[in-house]
């Protein structure tokens, strides 16, 4: 389980990268089409990028858990925690695209 928590914690990185740039301001990293009835572009930008960093943590802990995984119940443990944050995650996604954007779509 070594390299998926070597995995994990690249894609944890770069998922904060993109979080901090969004954070930030740098909305143009997201699609125009998820922005189309945006008025406050700065608000957008820091939720936005507080959502993904959600993505980010279950990353993080997902390959934290997989260092420890000397039994298959603990590997499982890992990929459990990857799947739930990827479900929070896309729940706080959600819910700032109908907040900011008036619908997700």
């Amino acid at each position: 389980m070594l390299v998926y928590s070597v995995i994990m914690f690249l894609g944890a990185a770069l998922f904060s990268a993109f979080s901090i740039a969004i954070y930030m301001g740098r909305t143009d990293l997201i699609h125009e089409y998820h922005q189309t009835r945006v008025r406050d572009k700065a608000a957008y930008g820091r939720a936005f990028g507080k959502a993904l960093f959600c993505f980010a943590l279950a990353m993080l802990l997902s390959g934290i858990v997989g260092l420890f995984a000397d039994t298959k119940i603990i590997g499982t443990a890992a990929v459990a925690v990857l799947l739930i944050g990827i479900c929070v995650g896309t729940a706080c996604i959600v819910a700032v695209q109908s907040k900011y954007n008036k619908g997700v779509f």
